[in-house]
């Protein structure tokens, strides 16, 4: 899908593609063979569907830089080409290039996948005219209240949440982090491979819109 200059590609589960002058991976799994090399790799925490060793092989180049939390750093030191990686705490905020990153915490209330006691994260990317949230592994947490407003600035608010239940929010549970952070747009994500379904994504779809949110459901590239 694209966004003026920015072009975003779901790729399962909470896997994403973002475009313009640098290819920007967030989470890649179970990605094709012939994905094209990464400039950047987000990873939001050390689980196999988020920091996929196999999977960042394939997209790797000379250079290619890894941001992500101490956790993964056992896993992502296996690679034969020399790649920078950048570990990453909750509240860092840097730049790379163009690309304005801020950490979020990511972290479960109610279920025992995702302590708040540990490193999750979120990333919020400020690329240009455009902001881009990645909840990463989340329920509705207190710190999301400090999203609120960033669709007032003078660039477009994309919001990547987590929609299949268990080990995150819910579709109802997502759309009212929708609702408190008010994104332009909303895309679900975290469906359909380890743990919910489309219904999910389309549940999240209708209540959003029901509330004035803009909603994207995206056709796994």
């Amino acid at each position: 899908m694209d966004f003026g200059e920015i072009k975003i590609s779901w790729l399962g589960n909470s896997g994403f593609l973002i475009k313009n002058s640098k290819v920007i991976y967030i989470d890649p799994y179970n990605i094709k063979e012939e994905s094209e090399k990464a400039d950047f790799i987000f990873l939001t925490h050390s689980h196999y569907d988020h920091c996929s060793v196999a999977d960042i092989q394939k997209i790797l180049k000379p250079g290619t830089k890894i941001i992500a939390p101490a956790g993964c750093q056992s896993k992502i030191v296996r690679f034969d080409i020399p790649i920078d990686i950048q570990l990453v705490e909750i509240g860092n905020e840097f730049s790379l290039g163009e690309i304005k990153v801020s950490v979020f915490p990511a972290y479960n209330i109610d279920k025992p996948f995702h302590s708040k006691d540990e490193q999750w994260v979120g990333y919020l990317l400020k690329i240009k005219n455009f902001l881009i949230y990645h909840a990463g592994d989340t329920d509705l947490i207190p710190e999301m209240q400090k999203l609120t407003g960033h669709n007032q600035e003078d660039k477009k608010f994309l919001a990547l949440l987590p929609v299949g239940g268990r080990f995150t929010m819910s579709a109802e549970e997502a759309s009212e982090a929708a609702k408190l952070i008010k994104p332009d747009f909303a895309i679900p994500m975290h469906y359909g491979s380890v743990s919910g379904n489309n219904t999910d994504a389309e549940e999240f779809k209708e209540i959003c819109e029901a509330n004035g949110i803009r909603v994207e459901i995206l056709e796994k590239n």
